[in-house]
C-alpha cells in the first residue's frame, strides 16, 4: 500500500473530514507504485490520519474514504452502499422509481455516482482510484440491489482530468432498452440512459419541478434549455395556460413530445421550439409570467468560471427583460465551481443591468437523494433562485 505524507501543517483539513487532498499538500509518497489505488495518509511526523484513493495524475491527489484503519474491500463498500440505500428508503416515497442511489462525496464514496431507473442501475466512475475498484463496486451493487442490469456512463471532463478514457457499456446483466419508462410524482417519462445527458434524466431537479407546478396555474411560461420536457410537463400538469419550451437538440425535443403525449399533455398548451436559448432570449419580444433558465454546466472546470459568469449574466439579464410586472424567474446553476454567493452576485448584476426591481423569494437546491457532506461544501453544485420583478 502507498503511504502519502503531508507537508507540515497541512493535516488540518484531513482531521476536519474534508475528503480531498491536493498535490500541493503532499510532501512525499512512499512504498508504492504510481498506479491509482488505495493509500494511507500520514502527517509529516508519520502519524496515521486516513485512508483513501490515490491518483498520481490528478490535482486531487487523494480522495479519502475513511478515517479509520479498515480494509477497503467488498465488506466496506457493501456497508457504505447499504447506508446510502437506507437514506433513500427513509426519505423517498416507495413510488419514486428513479433516484440517485450514490452521490459521491455526499455518501462518502468519492468518485462514484449511481442512479436507479426502475430495474436498472447506471454507474459513473469519475475518479481513477474508484475506477480501480470497479469490479468490487459492481459485485457489491449486484449483491445488494437485484436489478436487470448495471450500465456504465463514465464520461466527461472530470474523468479526463483523472487521466481516464470514457467507458460506456454493460457492467452486469442486461443492456437497457433504447427508452426506459419511469414515474415521478405521478408523471411518466421516457429516459434514454444509454445516450441521454448525464445518466439520461436530471434527477436532481425532481423537487424543483414539483415546485414549479405549484406556481404554474394560469401562467404563460417560457422554459429554456427544456431537454426532454420535464419542467414543461410539470408546468402543464400544474395548470399553466401556455408553456413555450426552447431546446437546441432535435432528439431531446422529440423525446419531450413523447413525454407530453405519454401524460396526456400534448394538447394542453405546450409548444416545443428547436432554437438556441441564448439567441432566443436575446431576440424574443413576448412577455411571460414565469421564465425558467436551467442551462447545463457552463463552468466544467475552475478556469471556466469567468466566461461562465458572463454567460449566466447574459441569460438572466434577457430572461428578466421578458417578465411581465410581477413575473417570476426560476434560474439555476449546476456548476460546483460557481458558488451560491457568486451566482447570486451574477444575478444581482443582471438585475441591475435589466433596469428591473427584483426580489429574492426562495433559494432552491438538491433533493434528499443528492446529499452533500458538511465537510465538503464543494459538493453543493446545484443552486437555484426564485425571483420576482416588481414592475
Amino acid at each position: 500500500m502507498q503511504h502519502v505524507f503531508l507537508k507540515k501543517g497541512r493535516e488540518r483539513p484531513v482531521l476536519n473530514g474534508h475528503p480531498w487532498i491536493f498535490s500541493g499538500a503532499i510532501e512525499r509518497v512512499e512504498d508504492g507504485s504510481d498506479a491509482a489505488g488505495v493509500t494511507d495518509v500520514l502527517d509529516s511526523g508519520g502519524r496515521w490520519l486516513a485512508r483513501g484513493l490515490y491518483n498520481p495524475r490528478s490535482q486531487i491527489r487523494v480522495r479519502l474514504l475513511t478515517w479509520q484503519e479498515e480494509n477497503i474491500d467488498q465488506v466496506f463498500l457493501t456497508r457504505r452502499l447499504s447506508q446510502a440505500a437506507a437514506l433513500r428508503k427513509q426519505h423517498l416515497s416507495a413510488s419514486c422509481g428513479a433516484y440517485r442511489l450514490v452521490n459521491g462525496e455526499g455518501d462518502f464514496l468519492p468518485g462514484l455516482v449511481v442512479d436507479r431507473y426502475g430495474d436498472f442501475l447506471v454507474g459513473q466512475f469519475f475518479a481513477a482510484g474508484m475506477d480501480s475498484l470497479r469490479g468490487t463496486v459492481v459485485d457489491a451493487l449486484a449483491a445488494l440491489f437485484p436489478a436487470m442490469g448495471i450500465y456504465e456512463r463514465s464520461e466527461g471532463g472530470v474523468r479526463e482530468e483523472e487521466g481516464l478514457i470514457p467507458s460506456v457499456g454493460v457492467l452486469r446483466g442486461e443492456e437497457p432498452p433504447d427508452l426506459l419508462q419511469i414515474e415521478e410524482h405521478q408523471l411518466k417519462f421516457l429516459v434514454d440512459i444509454r445516450k441521454g445527458q448525464k445518466t439520461g434524466f436530471f434527477l436532481d431537479q425532481r423537487e424543483n419541478r414539483l415546485f414549479l407546478s405549484m406556481l404554474a396555474r394560469d401562467k404563460a411560461i417560457l422554459n429554456c434549455f427544456a431537454y426532454t420536457g420535464a419542467f414543461t410537463a410539470y408546468a402543464l400538469r400544474g395548470g399553466a395556460r401556455q408553456v413555450l419550451s426552447i431546446e437546441s437538440s432535435r432528439p431531446a425535443l422529440d423525446l419531450a413530445r413523447q413525454n407530453l403525449d405519454l401524460n396526456g399533455l400534448s394538447v394542453s398548451g405546450g409548444e416545443l421550439v428547436k432554437a438556441d436559448a441564448f439567441s432566443y432570449l436575446k431576440y424574443c419580444k413576448d412577455q411571460f409570467d414565469i421564465v425558467v433558465v436551467d442551462p447545463p454546466s457552463l463552468a466544467l472546470k475552475r478556469a471556466d468560471v469567468q466566461p461562465a459568469a458572463g454567460s449566466y449574466k447574459f441569460l438572466n439579464l434577457h430572461a428578466l427583460r421578458l417578465l411581465k410586472p410581477g413575473g417570476m424567474l426560476l434560474t439555476f446553476c449546476c456548476s460546483q465551481h460557481v458558488s451560491l454567493d457568486l451566482f447570486q452576485k451574477i444575478i444581482f448584476g443582471a438585475a441591475a443591468d435589466s433596469g428591473r426591481k427584483v426580489r429574492l423569494l426562495k433559494r432552491l437546491g438538491h433533493p434528499v437523494d443528492h446529499p452533500v457532506s458538511l465537510h465538503h461544501p464543494e459538493g453543493e453544485y446545484l443552486k437555484g433562485l426564485l425571483l420576482s420583478v416588481l414592475e
